[in-house]
């Protein structure tokens, strides 16, 4: 399970986008653009590969608010993808 703890901070997401994996998926937090306003974009998709060398097709993407907030829902999101989409072995 990914924690509020594992992930970086706000400010860091503004500079640096945060890669991680959980359990055969790898997933990826950035700072985006929604309407006008900073975002938080979250993907993921499934190993082994890197997000570059993944094709556009095999990645999920999400949109949060950029504040603590939006990386709480962002990590609850991660969690969820993971039990649908890694969590019965599915890929």
């Amino acid at each position: 399970m990914i924690t509020r703890q594992s992930v970086m901070p706000v400010n860091f997401l503004k500079k640096e986008n945060f890669t991680g994996s959980e359990r055969g998926m790898r997933y990826r937090m950035e700072k985006g653009e929604a309407d006008g306003e900073e975002a938080l974009v979250v993907t993921v998709w499934p190993e082994p590969y890197g997000f570059d060398a993944t094709p556009e097709e095999q990645k999920t993407r999400a949109q949060f608010a950029f504040s603590e907030e939006g990386i709480e829902a962002g990590v609850q999101w991660l969690n969820e993808m993971w039990a649908q989409k890694f969590g019965s072995g599915e890929k």
